[in-house]
């Protein structure tokens, strides 16, 4: 969900159709944290573990309460039509940095988790003397890091950012100000400026290389 709008092939998408996307995968990964959530407390009712004493808990938990803000308010801000421009403008920020901070929450609880029940359960033999599930595990671990890094190095790269010449495209509004039209005359014009430019000074350095040639025949003969 994170990266659904930093996939160059999503960039021709319409970006309604990616804001659909994005939070349905953040819908479904919601449900799944919540069916994760309701078997961790029945599994400890059932077995008379006490619930919520370990930092793993305290943090997985309040992970699944800000998701669960998050998804709402994305929801309310930037899915439904209701919310002023400029109020999705003056929230866009922390959105986007409240979301990558869930996230890494979410692998950083995960990481304590997995270390956490290995302690427990691995007793003969113990972990500390590196069974086989113990480096599985740790080696899930280290992959667990690794696409947390991707995941937040794509995010936070401006080269992967969604282009917003395309935003503008895909945005405008039908009969759109003469500002804009003028805007994007004047960079038309400017643009074909500097490729005039260009010609002028290619053509310009054939002329001269063709001299260098000519001045290197007559010398040589």
């Amino acid at each position: 969900a994170i990266i659904v709008y930093r996939l160059p092939w999503t960039w021709k998408c319409s970006k309604l159709l990616m804001k659909f996307i994005h939070a349905g995968l953040n819908t479904i990964a919601m449900i799944l944290a919540i069916v994760s959530t309701v078997a961790v407390f029945d599994f400890h009712n059932a077995n008379n573990i006490p619930n919520m004493y370990s930092l793993h808990s305290w943090i997985g938990l309040t992970a699944v309460i800000f998701y669960s803000l998050q998804l709402f308010l994305g929801f309310a801000v930037f899915l439904l039509p209701f919310a002023p421009v400029h109020l999705r403008a003056v929230l866009m920020p922390i959105h986007v940095y409240s979301g990558l901070t869930i996230f890494a929450t979410v692998i950083a609880t995960a990481l304590m988790g997995i270390t956490e029940k290995l302690i427990f359960s691995l007793k003969n033999p113990a972990y500390s003397t590196s069974p086989p599930e113990a480096t599985l595990v740790n080696c899930l671990g280290l992959l667990l890091v690794i696409f947390g890094s991707l995941i937040l190095w794509m995010a936070s790269r401006p080269h992967w950012k969604r282009p917003s010449a395309e935003n503008a495209k895909i945005l405008r509004p039908i009969g759109a100000t003469s500002e804009g039209t003028e805007e994007e005359s004047t960079m038309t014009n400017s643009s074909n400026a500097d490729k005039s430019d260009l010609r002028i000074n290619t053509e310009a350095a054939r002329k001269q290389n063709i001299k260098f040639d000519e001045a290197g025949q007559r010398s040589t003969m």
